[in-house]
């Protein structure tokens, strides 16, 4: 695992050797490992581990960036070289600021020792006992378990050093039989991950699911689960972006102080929230801060890279990407508020509407209105008179955010939700009126 003086070691053999006028060096290493299991048979554990060097050259005013995933001191030389060759060649950048010096960070703690040690045998004898749920309830169970220990350090020569440690570990099970059931969760440590809670959740829908019967496409009250919610609203991440709203291609483009959504939606980006990932310092080394974004319906604010800050006369928020980048910055650490009502209540008063577990292939219609077409996924049912009345066949969608989040009637508790088409977040469930769903799909 890197160390803070591995980290200045390399730094140092990079600075010397590409006598730039700035040097910015980003470290990060990592140890992963996976068990893959499929028609109730373990039939993959695999591990590894790397490290990635990334150096950022400035020579009178231009800049680049070359990597390696080699730490001896020829390759060492060799990136630095590349890196002040490759700025040689590019144009002069007029709004290239200089490097920043050292930063103040606020410690977040994401490190646990029992998961960096997880071992092969520990997720067999998990998967063990998800298998011995499939088999009982005569299902086929397939899915993964794993877990991944990351470090982070990032010096310059302006004399900053930043360093974050991080494990995480992931479990995803989908039980098969006529139709299917799925669950997923994703947190720093393992023990957070319940994994026979998961695999009941998944069993319980997949026995529901066994013969969906088909529903007419239309306007429909939906319960979204916080998988599904996540999946959607993941797709306005880079809309909150000084960047994108500087280009027009955001969404909220000319809507900063103005009405975006339903007075019930706060969004927060916070790095700092319990439920959340990553490091407390953006790609070049400015700490992140805590940012209100959306606040009772209302686009309070943006978030900016410091290039990005200075064009658009605010103050940089600590969202930048590592440069040269043609993306700024963006919200990586997306929280919003949820409520008090669980899926069980919204079920309960909801006369007649659909339940969805999740969503996939998920696909932008439309940038400005955010309109997204998809499908949903292992577990969708037909609610009336307040019950799950029956599985359905799954459905494909044709929905604008904007609107969705204008038409929000309830809100669970917000959790750290995992799905498959967005990076975790911190989301309620949501029941929403008039969710429009276009057409059945053929299973």
């Amino acid at each position: 695992m890197l160390n803070e003086a591995r980290a200045r070691e390399i730094f140092e053999v990079v600075r010397q050797a590409g006598a730039a006028d700035e040097t910015e060096v980003l470290l990060e290493t990592h140890q992963s490992a996976l068990t893959r299991f499929a028609n109730n048979t373990i039939h993959q554990n695999v591990a590894e581990e790397g490290i990635h060097v990334s150096v950022r050259a400035v020579v009178d005013g231009r800049t680049a960036r070359a990597t390696t995933n080699k730490t001896d001191l020829e390759s060492l030389r060799r990136v630095a070289e590349q890196a002040v060759a490759s700025a040689r060649w590019q144009p002069k950048d007029p709004e290239l600021l200089p490097m920043p010096g050292p930063q103040p960070y606020k410690r977040v703690e994401r490190f646990d020792d029992a998961t960096a040690a997880l071992t092969p045998e520990a997720r067999a004898a998990a998967v063990e006992k998800v298998v011995a749920r499939a088999e009982k309830s005569g299902l086929i169970a397939a899915g993964i378990f794993s877990s991944t220990s990351a470090a982070g350090a990032l010096l310059n020569s302006c004399g900053l050093y930043a360093e974050h440690r991080e494990t995480k570990a992931e479990f995803s099970v989908t039980f098969l039989d006529g139709g299917s059931g799925w669950a997923k969760g994703n947190f720093t440590r393992a023990s957070e991950l319940n994994i026979e809670e998961l695999a009941a959740r998944a069993c319980e829908k997949a026995l529901a699911n066994r013969e969906p019967k088909e529903i007419p496409p239309g306007r429909y009250t939906v319960i979204l689960e916080p998988a599904a919610v996540l999946d959607l609203v993941g797709f306005l991440f880079y809309d909150f972006a000084g960047t994108a709203v500087l280009d027009k291609r955001s969404c909220f483009t000319n809507q900063v102080g103005k009405k975006v959504f339903g007075e019930n939606i706060t969004i927060t980006d916070d790095v700092f929230h319990g439920g959340q990932a990553g490091a407390p310092w953006d790609g070049e080394g400015v700490p992140r801060q805590a940012v209100t974004l959306v606040e009772r319906g209302v686009l309070k604010n943006l978030v900016y890279a410091r290039h990005t800050a200075k064009k658009m006369n605010a103050e940089p928020t600590g969202h930048g990407f590592p440069l040269p980048n043609e993306y700024g910055e963006a919200p990586m650490n997306l929280v919003f508020t949820g409520g008090t009502t669980s899926l069980e209540e919204m079920v309960r008063t909801t006369e007649r509407g659909v339940l969805v577990t999740r969503l996939w292939y998920i696909r932008e219609v439309d940038p400005y209105e955010k309109i997204l077409t998809g499908m949903t996924r292992d577990g969708t049912y037909l609610v009336e008179g307040g019950t799950v009345r029956q599985a359905a066949r799954n459905l494909r969608f044709n929905q604008s955010l904007k609107e969705m989040l204008n038409q929000v009637e309830l809100l669970g508790p917000a959790v750290r939700a995992a799905g498959e088409e967005s990076f975790e977040m911190v989301v309620p469930p949501m029941r929403v009126r008039d969710f429009h769903f276009t057409e059945v799909t053929k299973y």
